[in-house]
C-alpha cells in the first residue's frame, strides 16, 4: 500500500508483516523510532508478539539469541555504539547459526561523539559472520527486511539490514509498504534448523578446541559463499512477487560504455545517479554500481558489472584509519587479474554526516575520468583546518623537544 511515511515507520510496518515472535527493544538514535513504532503496533493489537524492553544493546542481542534458539522468529535494531556494545553477542549469533534479523541505522562511531550518519558501525562488523544488506532508499529498506527474514531462515544465518541514519530513518517519502497477504505468500512460517527443548535437551555453543576450530571456521566461510546465490535468488523472487527490484546483490546504473565506474552503498547512490546523469549529458563516460549485498560480497556479479571499466572509484562512508578503503579491499580482489588495466581509487565521503552534494560528486568524477585522483581522496576536505591543526602539533612538539 502506497503511503507517505517516515522511513523508520515503514521499516516497522514491514517487520510487523513478517510476524516476528519476539522483538527485543532498546533505544538509541537514530533507530529508536523503529522499535517505538513496533511497540505501538503491539499495543493497539496490530502485531501479536512478545515485545521485550531490555536494559542494554548487549541484552537485546542476547534475548534475540535465546528466543531464536528455542525456535522463535526474532528481531531487534541498533546503531553505532549500541552495535559495538552488543559485539560479543553479535558474533555468538552467527557462530550459533541463528536466523536473527537486525536493523542497523547507520551512524558514526565516536570519539569524538557523533550522532550523524556514516557507515563505520556496520563496517566494523563486516567479519562477524552476519550478512549485511544496504538500502539505497526507504522503499528498499522496507523490502529488504522481508527478504532478510526469508534469507536468514533459509540459510540459518543472521542478517543485518543497514539503512543510513536520519538520511533514511527520519525522512518521509512515498513507500509501497508490503501488504500482509503478500508477505504471507512470500515468507513461509519459521521452521528452525535447531531448537532447544527441555523435553529433548541438547547443548549448543559448546567450547571447540584447536582440533576442530579451523574446520568450524571453514564451514562458516563456505556458508557465506553459499549465501551469494540465496541473496540473488530471493531478490529475484521478491521482484517477481512484488513487482519491484529492490534486493539482490547489486544494481548497475548506466555502466554501458562507462570507462569510469563508481561503486557505493546506501543512500548516496541516489545522489550519485544524478551526478552520473549530469556527466553523461556532458559526454563523460561514467557509470555507477549500487552495492546492496556487502556480506556476502558478490565477486562474480561485481566483476561482470566492472568488466568495461578502466577506472573504478570506491565511494565509502567509512575507511580504515592508516590504510584507506574498506570496500576497496573487496574490489581489489575482484579486479586482481586486471591489475595492470584498471585504476582503483577510494574516495572517503560523508563522514560523520557531512553532506555529499551532487556538485561535489560531479567534480570528483570529472577528475576521476581524467585520471587525476590519488589512491585515497577525502571529498570536500577542509585543508585549511587540517593544515592549521598540523602546524599547531608541529609547534607543540618543537617546544617539547
Amino acid at each position: 500500500m502506497l503511503r507517505e511515511i517516515e522511513g523508520s515507520k515503514a521499516v516497522a510496518a514491514a517487520v510487523a508483516t513478517c510476524r516476528p515472535d519476539v522483538v527485543c527493544a532498546y533505544p538509541i538514535s537514530p533507530q529508536t523510532h523503529i522499535v517505538e513504532e513496533l511497540s505501538r503496533l503491539v499495543k493497539v493489537g496490530e502485531l501479536d508478539c512478545e515485545y521485550i524492553n531490555v536494559e542494554s544493546e548487549f541484552a537485546a542481542q542476547s534475548v534475540a539469541i535465546g528466543a531464536s534458539a528455542v525456535g522463535a522468529r526474532a528481531y531487534t535494531a541498533t546503531a553505532s555504539q549500541g552495535l559495538l556494545y552488543m559485539v560479543e553477542a553479535v558474533y555468538n549469533a552467527s557462530g550459533l547459526g541463528l536466523p536473527i534479523v537486525m536493523t542497523v541505522a547507520n551512524r558514526a562511531i565516536g570519539g569524538p561523539i557523533n550522532i550523524w550518519n556514516d557507515q563505520s558501525d556496520t563496517m566494523s562488523q563486516r567479519e562477524s559472520g552476519w550478512l549485511q544488506l544496504f538500502a539505497a532508499d526507504n522503499q528498499e529498506a522496507a523490502d529488504l527486511h522481508v527478504q532478510a527474514f526469508r534469507i536468514a531462515e533459509e540459510l540459518s544465518l543472521p542478517v543485518m539490514v543497514c539503512m543510513d541514519g536520519f538520511v533514511l530513518t527520519h525522512a518521509v517519502e512515498r513507500v509501497d509498504v508490503p501488504e500482509q497477504e503478500q508477505v504471507d505468500a512470500f515468507l513461509p512460517p519459521f521452521q528452525p534448523v535447531q531448537t532447544l527443548d527441555p523435553e529433548d535437551p541438547v547443548t549448543i555453543g559448546a567450547m571447540v578446541g584447536p582440533e576442530a576450530f579451523t574446520e568450524v571456521r571453514y564451514l562458516a566461510h563456505r556458508k557465506q559463499q553459499a549465501a551469494v546465490e540465496v541473496v540473488e535468488r530471493v531478490g529475484r523472487e521478491f521482484a517477481e512477487a512484488f513487482g519491484r527490484d529492490s534486493g539482490g546483490l547489486l544494481h548497475p546504473y548506466r555502466t554501458e560504455g562507462a570507462e569510469t565506474v563508481v561503486v557505493a552503498l546506501g543512500s548516496v547512490t541516489g545522489t550519485l545517479k544524478d551526478a552520473v546523469d549530469t556527466l553523461r549529458d556532458d559526454g563523460v563516460p561514467v557509470g555507477l554500481v549500487a552495492l546492496t549485498s556487502f556480506r556476502p560480497f558478490p565477486d562474480a556479479a561485481m566483476a561482470r558489472a566492472l568488466a568495461g571499466a578502466k577506472r573504478v572509484v570506491s565511494l565509502e562512508r567509512a575507511f580504515s584509519l592508516g590504510r584507506g578503503g574498506i570496500v576497496e579491499e573487496d574490489l581489489r580482489r575482484v579486479l586482481w587479474d586486471r591489475a595492470g588495466e584498471v585504476t582503483l581509487t577510494t574516495v572517503a565521503a560523508g563522514l560523520g554526516g557531512r553532506d555529499i552534494t551532487s556538485a561535489s560528486l560531479v567534480e570528483e568524477l570529472r577528475r576521476a575520468d581524467r585520471g587525476e585522483l590519488a589512491p585515497l581522496e577525502f571529498l570536500d576536505l577542509d585543508e585549511a583546518t587540517v593544515a592549521a591543526h598540523l602546524a599547531a602539533v608541529d609547534r607543540t612538539e618543537g617546544a617539547a623537544s
